[in-house]
């Protein structure tokens, strides 16, 4: 597995959403799209990045974009973090790991001294081509919105 680079085509993925629905990537064509895999529903970091989007969302759907998140757990686990953060934008389900795979951010972790597989929390931005403009290795949680459009236009 190839590891992606700024400038290349953002693979296409397919995935159900936390109501049930499929998306795809190929869906957002002519949007930009902020893709932000994340660990897990309803952990401190998580939230905080999920509610950071919600509350800056109306400003992202302004400027353009639109907001992806993607995690391993499952669609009802999901629907229980939408509902109560309230979240807006649409959570792909990817329990069978397809999805991080393929943008290589499922690898070894270390958590109080012991290694486990899981996500590395990171966001791609892709432009309205399908194309990664920016891929934010070490989002910041609580201020993800302001990072995402600082490396928008930088």
């Amino acid at each position: 597995m190839s590891e992606l680079q700024e400038g290349t085509k953002a693979p296409v993925f397919k995935g159900l959403d936390q109501n049930g629905n499929k998306l795809s990537l190929s869906d957002f064509k002519g949007k930009k799209v902020i893709l932000y895999f994340y660990p897990k529903d309803d952990t401190p970091g998580c939230t905080a990045q999920a509610c950071n989007l919600r509350d800056n969302y109306h400003e992202l759907i302004n400027k353009g974009f639109q907001v992806i998140g993607v995690s391993t757990d499952s669609v009802k686990s999901h629907k229980k973090f939408e509902d109560k953060y309230e979240l807006p934008f649409p959570l792909i389900a990817d329990e069978d790991k397809q999805i991080v795979e393929l943008y290589g951010v499922w690898g070894e972790k270390n958590f109080m001294g012991k290694n486990y597989l899981g996500t590395n929390r990171t966001t791609f931005l892709i432009d309205e081509n399908g194309i990664i403009k920016k891929i934010i290795t070490k989002p910041d949680t609580k201020n993800q919105t302001q990072q995402v459009l600082e490396a928008w236009t930088n």
